[in-house]
Formats: structure tokens, sequence, C-alpha cells
């Protein structure tokens, strides 16, 4: 006897990990501020006026001629693009060492399904990026967090939490300008966790949007230099354009083939024309050194401007480390609910990402994350002028 239909009434069952993704407080934060009047401090949004437009425009109508630059590539990307990456890691690496995806966050996202299972624990950043977060949780795993201190992530405290039992299949950690808090992990702190992920087994996924856009300060080597048990993620999106989705992936072998498939059966490859559109501009010998020269004091004078603005409007009200590049400024601001406050600032045309969303337990509910990247000076301390009147 067939089955009876379901009632037209019946609600769809999501799965668990559908259930289970938050949504992510920042972009929810972007469709607020498309509001006329607010002044976003909040999204890490690049400055659209360092984006190379016009060599982007030049190389599409050279390219597009030519039917290949439609077509399918490999999964694993444009030899020209792996080349270019290979070739500008400080670690001994060749192309076949590369995986193009589609932008960092999805390197993350094959990484994190490559080496865990649901209910497996993972260690990250804690605060941390969000989109980080959002993956693990996605796939299940059990976010065990560790504490971020002015050097960032700290190794000891991973190291009691080793010693206490807890075996993480991986650790997450954006090394280089960290966001939310734009510390940077020094090299002794680095040779710590890769000594830990010896010992213990795990593997280290160190994410790097940012360290390109570094002005003051040492720029430590990234960690697959260190051990065959890291795995380096960065992105054309902080110094390119975001809406390329542009990014990769550097590691261990096994590591990468199992990503390969699973990018595979997620979207057969990267797009192929943002892949040859990097590719040509990049590819010109010294253009990408002479970008990156031009668009960093854009950074730069940026984050002095609204650090200038903090100690001139809030005092000693604000602690915030003066930045060393990257995109944000991480403030605290003892005794505030910056989940309370937020509302009250909308109010008054000036919008934050409160710190609670940054951790996975709704902690730092005291601090708050700025970026300076978007808003020019003027504007900026008219944003610190607006944070004051709350």
């Amino acid at each position: 006897m067939p089955a009876e239909p379901l009632a037209p009434t019946s609600p769809i069952v999501l799965s668990q990990r559908a259930q289970g993704v938050r949504s992510s407080a920042i972009r929810d934060l972007l469709k607020l501020t498309e509001q006329p009047g607010i002044l976003s401090l909040a999204g890490g949004l690049p400055a659209p006026d360092t984006f190379p437009t016009g060599a982007l425009a030049a190389a599409a109508q050279t390219l597009l001629p030519d039917p290949a630059t439609a077509q399918y590539p490999t999964t694993e990307g444009l030899p020209a693009l792996r080349e270019w990456v290979a070739a500008r890691c400080v670690a001994d690496v060749g192309p076949d060492d590369v995986l193009v995806t589609t932008g960092s966050q999805q390197g993350l996202d094959l990484i994190v399904r490559a080496l865990t299972d649901a209910g497996d624990t993972v260690a990250a950043d804690s605060p941390g990026y969000l989109g980080a977060l959002q993956v693990l949780q996605a796939n299940g795993c059990r976010v065990l967090s560790v504490p971020v201190d002015e050097d960032g992530l700290d190794p000891a405290a991973l190291e009691v939490l080793l010693e206490a039992g807890e075996r993480p299949k991986l650790v997450y950690t954006c090394a280089s300008l960290q966001n939310p808090t734009g510390t940077t992990l020094p090299a002794a702190r680095r040779l710590h966790l890769v000594a830990l992920a010896e010992r213990y087994g795990f593997v280290i996924v160190e994410d790097d949007p940012y360290s390109a856009l570094r002005w003051a300060g040492e720029q430590p080597d990234p960690m697959i230099t260190l051990t065959d048990r890291a795995v380096w993620l960065s992105t054309f999106s902080k110094t390119l354009a975001p809406g390329l989705r542009l990014g990769w992936m550097v590691g261990p072998a096994e590591v990468l083939g199992a990503a390969t498939r699973l990018k595979q059966s997620a979207d057969l490859h990267t797009p192929t024309l943002s892949q040859h559109l990097a590719a040509s501009v990049v590819s010109r010998p010294g253009w990408f050194d002479r970008h990156v020269a031009g668009l960093v004091p854009v950074y730069q004078q940026r984050a002095g401007a609204l650090a200038a603005a903090l100690r001139v409007e809030l005092g000693d009200r604000a602690t915030f480390a003066e930045p060393a590049g990257g995109m944000f400024l991480w403030v605290a601001l003892d005794g505030v609910d910056t989940d309370a406050l937020l509302p009250r600032a909308v109010e008054q045309g000036v919008a934050f990402v409160p710190g609670s969303v940054f951790h996975v337990d709704g902690r730092g509910s005291s601090a708050l994350r700025l970026s300076f990247a978007t808003l020019d000076p003027p504007t900026l301390a008219e944003g610190a002028t607006r944070l004051t009147l709350i």
C-alpha cells in the first residue's frame, strides 16, 4: 500500500548541520549599515578605492576573446596562478603544493572537512575570526577556546589544555595581524606551537589574509616553514578585490589531496575568469609589490586617524594597541556592555562589532572591533565623535 503523502502544511526539516550554523553577526550588521547616514566601523571590507579596477579591466579586455578564460580548468587551479603563489612562498614549495580556492574561507572549510568528523575537538583563537568559528561549528566540531593576548594565541595556555587530556585534531589561528585584535604571533610562540603540534599530533591551520598590509613590526615566516604539520591559507581579497573570490592553500600532499577531492564535490573549481584576471596582473614583474606598496599607506593613515580620534574622544575610557597593519582596532571598554551599546550607537549613526561575537561562549562583551579600512580620515574622526555621544 503506498505511503500517505505528507500534509501540505508539514514543515521542512533542516539538517542538524544547517540548524547548528549561526548567522554571521557582521554580515547581519552590514545590512543595517546600508541605511543612510550610518558610518560603519563594523565590516572588514577593504577600501574600494584601492581596487586595481583599471588593471583588471584592461586584463579582461585582452583575455575575454580567448575561450580558455571561460572554460573549465582543473580543480587544483590555473597553473600560472599556482606558480605565482609557490614562487612567493618563503617555504620550499612548488605549484603542486598549492590549491586555488574560492576565497580563503573555502580553504578553511575544506581543511576542516578533510581533518575532522562531527564531534571532534578543535582549538581556536579566542577572541577569533567569526567566519572560522562558523566553519568549525557548521562541521559539528567541539571548539576549544585558546586565549589571545597582546602576542596572539597563547601556546602555554594551549599546552595546559593538552596536558589535561584535550586532543584537538587541529588548531586554527589567524597568526599575523589577527582578526579581530590585530596581534601577531612572534617567532618564539610559533616555535612553541609547532613543537606542541609535533608532540600531540594536531595540524596547525594558519589563516593569513592580512600580513601583506603590515607597516610596522616584524613579520615572522608562516609555520609551513617550520613543520609538515601546518597548512597556510591566504587570499587576494584584501590586496586585489574580494569579489574575485580567490584564495589558496599550501600544505602537506595528503591534506591537499583530500581538500581537492572535497572541492570537486563542492564547486568543481574556482571561477576561471577570476583566476585568469589575477594571474594576468600579478604575473607582471614587480606589479604586485608596487600595488601593495601603494595601498599600505592608505590603511596606515586611516588607522592613525581613528586611533588619534579615539584618544581625543574617549581618553582613558578606551584601551587599545596602536595598529601595526591589517584593518582593525580592538578596543576594550572596561565595565561597558558593548552588546547593549550597539543599538544606541546605531541611533547616533555609527556601527561597530561587539566583542562577544568573536568568542564561542559569549565572553568579550566589554570589547568591540572597529574597522578603519573603508572610511577616510575625517569620516573616521566623525565616527569616533559619534561613539562619545552614546
